[in-house]
């Protein structure tokens, strides 16, 4: 497929359709809601996880369907915190047995994880960029669900 990705139909309606393109009425919807965390994720994948999951309900762009996209994108981060903490430990250049000076395996690990971090963000909404091109109506009470006063004091 060629061109830009096309955008989610919720989105569309959110943003008030302003190409005024025909929307996909057969669009599937996911079930809203929570999806439950992977058990294999490691300890800072899985802080990554329950950090994320609150800040994407909130804004309410989370559905069950989102368990995988969101697994890949915090087995990444806990593999490049992972990765960022050895090389503060050690040099980000070695030099090889026969005199060669080569990367360090951690920078090369967390250069590409980053990598992977940026490709999953951009999915999930995650990026400065990426948000931009997202509308989301306010969350809170339906004008008629503000309780009316007329003004008047009694």
């Amino acid at each position: 497929m060629r061109g830009r990705k096309p955008k989610p139909t919720h989105l569309k309606l959110l943003d008030g359709n302003p190409g005024r393109r025909p929307i996909n009425g057969a669009e599937p919807k996911p079930t809203p809601g929570l999806p439950t965390c992977p058990a294999h994720l490691n300890p800072t994948a899985k802080a990554e996880w329950k950090r994320l999951v609150q800040e994407l309900e909130a804004v309410g762009i989370l559905t069950r369907v989102d368990r995988a996209v969101l697994a890949g994108y915090c087995q990444s981060w806990g593999r490049w915190v992972e990765a960022e903490r050895k090389l503060a430990e050690g040099p980000s250049l070695l030099r090889t047995p026969a005199g060669y000076v080569q990367l360090s395996p951690w920078l090369t690990i967390a250069n590409r994880e980053r990598e992977f971090m940026l490709r999953y963000m951009t999915e999930l909404g995650l990026t400065p960029s990426s948000r931009s091109r997202l509308s989301v109506k306010p969350q809170g009470p339906k004008p008629w669900e503000i309780p009316w006063t007329d003004g008047a004091t009694g």
